[in-house]
């Protein structure tokens, strides 16, 4: 049996110190969310009085007043039209208001989305190299895309739902305790109360089961899609049968769970009316019996009765509202957490720019390990004189590529240091270093735009001749005009519609255009074909001219010219010297070399 992974419920949130952290997002438009909250008010306000109008028209109207009139019954005639003048006049102020708030509002919530967004992408790229190795970008974004989406239903939910609501109430039990006696608004608070707690109690009973239906749900689409996507891997094995079971099973158990969830929806529809038909069933006996006493009119019936009605229409969505309420908090959650995700690498306090002059590069007993159980480097010491080109080589793990990513400060050195012209770059910014660093990586990825704006990216504000100009030193000038788009050229997602050399040199123009004074190569060339390996190698050595240059290699031909090169083994220097003085030592960096000369003419042959 083959299980895949399945998602996870959300653990243990603090939802009341989440919605705090939120206001600060909101306040921003004050003047805004306080003109909301008077027409929040103004609205409920209205609503309230519709059912006071009406008591009135009913009083009014009623046969036993108007048998009762005298003489001054024409003119009182007029009074239930001027009512009833009232009435739609507060139904149209309720419904306007209500649109007010909305409008008012929404520029509140936006901003809030957008103020939450950009500081989560803002720190998702302050985050160490080390979280981004870690992470699933699938997940990150979604957390992100739903942590946006529930701050905003989160603002609904609170401003147009659960205020609201509570407005209401407050009014309805000012008027009955303020008009009549204690036993309805007794009546009426109890009522409300049992109808909250039952709601809630069976809301949280029955989420346990929309749970495990979104989990199965999920399950059977990884299925599915898995199946689709190695549907030539399925035909190849004749698995067409497995994968269909194993669709089906999960599907049987998400049909159990939604008829259990179904089920339960039902009992949790029948209690809530059931506490309301018992709430205004017992309103309607007391008011009734009022009228009998002649202590209430009929008004004062439909009143009551009206107000009871008015107050469960928005407490019938309690349940939706809660349960949507408590996954939007879950998912803001999410996203918070990714706001609380501490960075690894971090600027020293007021660290100063970085000056470079000679670009002087110097490792220094440098050693670092990604955990504990294995050393990377140790006491790692070589320097790179100005204008030298310097190249660093050894078997597969020796750890070359991390040389790269501790000059750039993508992680910290665990003992020694690494310093530019005598500056430790542990002590300046970050941002001022990476200024004056420019890499090839060995798998150069693209963005889905334009050739050019991909070579622009270097240098926002590059003219187009200074983009023409960079492409021509790498040698990729008249591949791109040879190109229907041309410089416009759209290179795919992660440049996939362009082949790897395409690509290198590409990168070798960007670099070209950001023109830094150190230069880092990282197995630019391990690769490629000989034809496209020997055309970047012509635009690197164009490049490293008159710069401070570190080529991390795999293949060993590209680097023969090297001033100096460094042979790493399990984390240490073993061998450093020139390309031939290295072959007459007759040492590892002798052996690598006869390696690779040896595959290189099995694959001539």
């Amino acid at each position: 049996m083959i299980h895949r992974p399945t998602s996870q419920p959300h653990g243990n949130r603090k939802d009341y110190q989440n919605i705090k952290r939120l206001f600060p997002y909101i306040w921003d438009f004050k003047g805004r969310v306080t003109l909301a909250l008077s027409c929040l008010i103004l609205s409920k306000i209205a609503i309230v009085g519709m059912p006071l109008i009406l008591k009135d028209i009913v009083d009014n109207l009623d046969s036993k007043q108007l048998l009762a009139m005298d003489n001054m019954q024409a003119a009182s005639l007029t009074l239930p039209l001027l009512l009833l003048l009232a009435y739609g006049a507060l139904r149209l102020m309720a419904g306007l208001f209500n649109e007010l708030r909305d409008a008012i509002f929404s520029r509140v919530r936006y901003h809030a989305m957008r103020g939450i967004s950009l500081r989560v992408l803002k720190h998702l790229y302050s985050l160490s190299l080390s979280y981004h190795l870690d992470r699933k970008t699938g997940g990150v974004t979604r957390d992100l895309e739903r942590g946006t989406n529930s701050l905003s239903s989160i603002l609904n939910y609170l401003v147009f739902n659960i205020f609201p609501t509570a407005a209401e109430f407050t009014f309805v039990a000012i008027i009955l305790l303020g008009k009549y006696e204690p036993h309805f608004a007794i009546i009426t608070f109890t009522t409300v109360a049992f109808y909250i707690v039952f709601t809630l109690m069976v809301t949280n009973w029955r989420m346990h089961y929309r749970h495990k239906m979104n989990e199965y749900e999920s399950q059977a689409n990884s299925y599915a899609v898995d199946g689709m996507l190695n549907y030539e891997t399925v035909k190849y094995f004749t698995n067409e049968d497995y994968e269909l079971k194993q669709y089906d099973e999960t599907l049987d158990k998400w049909e159990g769970a939604a008829v259990k969830s179904q089920t339960s929806m039902s009992l949790l529809n029948f209690g809530q009316g059931a506490v309301i038909a018992i709430g205004v069933t017992l309103m309607m006996i007391f008011a009734a019996q009022g009228v009998v006493d002649g202590k209430m009119t009929l008004g004062d019936l439909v009143l009551v009765n009206a107000m009871m009605l008015q107050l469960f229409i928005p407490l019938n969505f309690l349940g939706i509202i809660y349960r949507a309420l408590k996954y939007a908090l879950a998912d803001m959650d999410m996203m918070l957490k990714l706001l609380d995700t501490e960075r690894d690498v971090k600027d020293v306090e007021n660290a100063k720019e970085l000056k470079v002059s000679d670009a002087v590069v110097r490792f220094e007993d440098v050693c670092f390990d990604y955990n504990k159980d294995r050393k990377i480097l140790d006491k790692v010491s070589f320097d790179i004189p100005h204008g030298h080109k310097v190249a660093v080589v050894g078997p597969s793990g020796a750890g070359k590529s991390t040389l790269a990513r501790l000059l750039f400060r993508f992680y910290d050195v665990d003992s020694g240091s690494i310093s530019i012209d005598g500056q430790n770059i542990s002590a300046v910014s970050q941002e001022s270093l990476r200024d004056n660093i420019g890499i090839v990586p060995q798998d150069t990825v693209l963005f889905n735009c334009s050739i050019e704006h991909n070579i622009r990216y270097a240098k926002l504000d590059a003219s187009d001749e200074e983009i023409q100009q960079a492409a021509k030193h790498a040698n990729i000038h008249h591949f791109i005009t040879s190109l229907p788009g041309g410089y416009q050229t759209i290179v795919g997602e992660r440049g996939l519609k362009l082949s790897g050399g395409e690509k290198q040199r590409i990168a070798i123009a960007r670099v070209i255009l950001k023109n830094p004074r150190i230069l880092v190569f990282d197995e630019a060339t391990s690769s490629l074909d000989s034809h496209s390996e020997q055309l970047i190698l012509e635009s690197l050595k164009e490049v490293a001219e008159k710069h401070t240059t570190l080529v991390i290699a795999h293949r060993l031909s590209t680097i023969i010219d090297a001033d100096t090169i460094f042979v790493l083994d399990k984390g240490r220097v073993v061998e450093q010297g020139s390309h031939q003085q290295l072959l007459e030592k007759e040492g590892l960096y002798a052996h690598l070399w006869k390696l690779q000369q040896e595959e290189e003419k099995e694959m001539v042959v």
